[in-house]
């Protein structure tokens, strides 16, 4: 699962790396922007990967978790197509709203107008790894993560540097990585579950699978995933602002703030591999009611979370002068990228117990907790923290995403501790 979570954030990482090289930040700038929306976008429905993850470690039988895929893959569809339609005609606001500059928003315009074609493969994307992840099948989420990831990588080099198509190649290569995900997710369904394909057939076929014969699956499903959704849509819309506001102090520091937010995320990918295992190993220990396995999977992924998470940091410390050069060669962006390096290497210490914790929450079917520590988060701390420290600029920024990542990993200890406690974990 590390593994596989350390290859996702490299579709916005090669961008990255690749536009870093070219001679003007203004790419960077149109892309990182792009980017930062189109996560928004498409990751405020990742509940559909969690929501899935858990309801599939929990269900008892190859029929049930088939159910499960299945919802989840309509429920994809639908909300893949609304978001084509209804987000295409806002992207001049949403670019504005940025603080794009002039020179860097025809290209964040056009990155958008192009990723958003493959939502709908996207977010069905979601809901296929979270089946695999449910099923304690790793292998397969890294096998198209991976996949996807070098085609990436490949028309990167061949639409931005050999046909210099800039931010519109970027946004292609994305798209395609996004089919060639969806493909290999089927492909893999019928080679390695074939009984749970098979009972997707089956299930179709039953007129109570349907939500308006039988709602009560459909209202478990969306009531977890409303939860995800709200507490998805924070966590993004913190990310988001700490991008505008970078953007609002130009093109260096915006371009600055991107390649440590890429690099953040890889770190935060990596030790996610941990809390994934989690889910599923936590979901199996309850839904067979067996506490002394939850606490044995507990034990032994916070252990493993926590040594990764210094390991992560004394590698970040030593090879500052390697990392930086390899998403730019921009004086100026390197300089500035090297000023606020220090935050970086400091926060995977901090929100190692946040992405922990949350995969145990996930695999218990806990949302609503998420959705509170979340909102206490970020509409308590975060943003009043960069209200009272706006006149220290970026910095300012930083440490309110510090602040941020110890609030969320001290509340979701504070609900783990009295859950724990009080066994309200079955």
């Amino acid at each position: 699962m590390i593994l596989s979570n350390i290859t996702v954030p490299l579709l916005g990482a090669v961008d990255t790396a690749v536009l870093g090289h070219l001679p003007s930040p203004e790419y960077l700038s149109g892309v990182a922007i792009g980017a930062s929306v189109i996560s928004m976008l498409l990751w405020a429905f990742g509940f559909l990967r969690m929501g899935t993850t858990g309801l599939v470690a929990r269900a008892k039988g190859d029929r049930a978790g088939a159910a499960w895929l299945l919802r989840a893959l309509c429920l994809a569809v639908v909300l893949g197509a609304l978001l084509l339609v209804l987000a295409s005609p806002l992207l001049s606001l949403i670019t504005h709203w940025m603080n794009a500059s002039t020179e860097a928003r025809p290209h964040a315009h056009d990155y958008l107008q192009i990723r958003l074609l493959s939502a709908p493969l996207a977010l069905a994307n979601f809901a296929l790894l979270g089946f695999f992840i449910g099923r304690q099948d790793s292998r397969a989420p890294l096998m198209i993560l991976v996949i996807a990831n070098l085609l990436n990588i490949l028309l990167d080099l061949i639409l931005i540097l050999g046909l210099d198509m800039g931010a519109r190649g970027a946004a292609w290569a994305s798209v395609s990585a996004d089919l060639c995900g969806f493909t290999m997710g089927i492909w893999l369904l019928r080679q390695r579950h074939r009984p749970a394909l098979e009972e997707m057939q089956a299930v179709l076929n039953r007129a109570d699978f349907w939500p308006w014969r039988n709602g009560g699956p459909w209202y478990e499903l969306l009531r977890i995933n409303t939860d995800l959704f709200i507490r998805t849509c924070l966590l993004l819309f913190t990310l988001t602002f700490f991008t505008a506001q970078g953007a609002a102090q130009g093109d260096t520091m915006l371009a600055a703030n991107a390649i440590l937010l890429q690099l953040l995320m890889m770190t935060s990918y990596a030790l996610d591999g941990f809390a994934h295992a989690t889910e599923s190993l936590v979901g199996r220990a309850i839904g067979r009611g067996s506490m002394a396995q939850f606490k044995r999977t507990n034990a032994a992924a916070g252990t493993w979370a926590l040594a990764s998470a210094v390991l992560i940091t004394l590698v970040l410390i030593a090879g500052e002068n390697w990392i930086l050069p390899l998403f730019t060669n921009i004086p100026a962006v390197l300089s500035a990228s090297g000023e606020f390096y220090p935050w970086l290497c400091a926060l995977p210490l901090v929100a190692v117990w946040s992405y922990q914790l949350d995969g145990v929450f996930i695999g218990a079917g806990k949302s609503r907790q998420m959705r509170d520590t979340m909102f206490i988060a970020t509409v308590m701390v975060f943003l009043p923290c960069w209200w009272f420290t706006r006149h220290w600029g970026n910095t300012g920024v930083w440490f309110s995403l510090f602040l941020w990542f110890v609030a969320r990993s001290t509340g979701l200890m504070v609900y783990f501790c009295n859950y724990t406690k009080n066994n309200y974990w079955r």
